[in-house]
């Protein structure tokens, strides 16, 4: 008997996650659990010592790090492996959470789970100034066909709450036509390399300390 396609179950690592959770917002906030994600992104697996040698830490520290993921749901052990190898891989396609709800409900739950959203927030915005920064110092020595593909914009629209929320969500529809890509290694075309976008949006007033949005 076969299954109709709506019928079959959804490979939840080919799903991103939403956070919710305070506990788990805030074992994920930290430089080399971010960096640990990053790499399981690019990895089908790795091991600690794999990770390590990637990412400048040490096998313990990475093993250490590797198992608080493993134990809020962000990776999993890969199964098997010769030897004494112990890979992990990833659990989730990424992870999703928002700021402004996250301290929707009142209480000391909300309050708890509104400072841990925020935490995390602030280090990934570090992150990805960060490394923007790098990019920067770095793209002339790209291949001339990556450089042309590097490059930073800026535009302005005058849009309402609502109408920015949909701009948002047309852009992510348009992201996920290759996201297959990202967990399917046999997917991807010869000469792929993994490109990322960083999407800022923000009221224009916003860079004004002064005044900010209305």
């Amino acid at each position: 008997m076969s299954l109709d396609r709506s019928e079959q179950p959804v490979d939840y690592r080919d799903q991103p996650r939403t956070l919710t959770d305070a506990k788990a917002m805030r074992a994920i906030a930290h430089p080399t659990r971010l960096a640990l994600l990053e790499l399981l992104g690019r990895h089908e697996q790795l091991t600690a010592t794999e990770a390590a040698e990637l990412i400048g830490e040490s096998p313990t520290n990475c093993a250490f790090h590797l198992r608080t993921l493993a134990k809020y749901g962000f990776v999993e052990e890969a199964g098997a492996a010769p030897g004494r190898r112990r890979p992990w891989r990833r659990a989730h396609l990424g992870f999703s959470f928002d700021t402004g709800r996250a301290g929707a409900d009142t209480g000391r739950a909300g309050a708890e789970t509104a400072q841990a959203a925020q935490a995390l927030a602030d280090l990934l915005w570090d992150g990805w100034l960060r490394r923007l920064q790098q990019v920067r110092n770095s793209r002339h020595r790209f291949a001339e066909s990556w450089q042309d593909v590097t490059s930073g914009s800026q535009f302005l629209a005058y849009l309402t709450p609502a109408e920015a929320a949909d701009f948002a969500a047309e852009l992510q529809r348009m992201f996920d036509r290759h996201r297959d890509r990202v967990g399917h290694p046999e997917q991807r075309p010869a000469g792929a390399l993994p490109v990322e976008y960083l999407l800022f949006n923000f009221p224009q007033q916003a860079a004004d300390p002064e005044r900010g949005p209305a």
